[in-house]
């Protein structure tokens, strides 16, 4: 399963200081981190929209726009989805009320050392 992702993630990679007039990808990363980040948030925004809608293909053909601008994502900041599929499975096992507690229990002590 993860195969498609790191190939994927190989071709947004490659695409990072290409020609903005000939790539989507390569025109992302010349617009930098904002555009990067505002197209994540209409995608999912778009994915919600599909789900609420309850059309299935629309709910799959959004996801697969929201993870592909991830990947997008991932590269600005150097990560793999590699990175993403070691903290999932960190979290495996892991009830999510006790996983969020933890986090925020580490944001506490965080705070108190600054």
């Amino acid at each position: 399963m993860s195969d498609i992702l790191e190939r994927l993630a190989d071709v947004v990679e490659s695409r990072k200081t290409g020609d903005p007039d000939k790539s989507y990808v390569s025109r992302l990363f010349a617009r930098g981190p904002d555009a990067i980040l505002k197209k994540v948030g209409e995608e999912a925004t778009e994915a919600v929209m599909a789900a609420k809608d309850g059309d299935k293909l629309r709910i799959v053909g959004e996801t697969a726009d929201l993870w592909f601008h991830c990947l997008i994502m991932l590269a600005q900041y150097g990560l793999r989805p590699s990175d993403v599929l070691a903290e999932l499975r960190r979290r495996e096992g892991i009830s999510g009320i006790d996983e969020k507690a933890a986090r925020a229990e580490g944001r506490r002590t965080e705070a108190e050392r600054k």
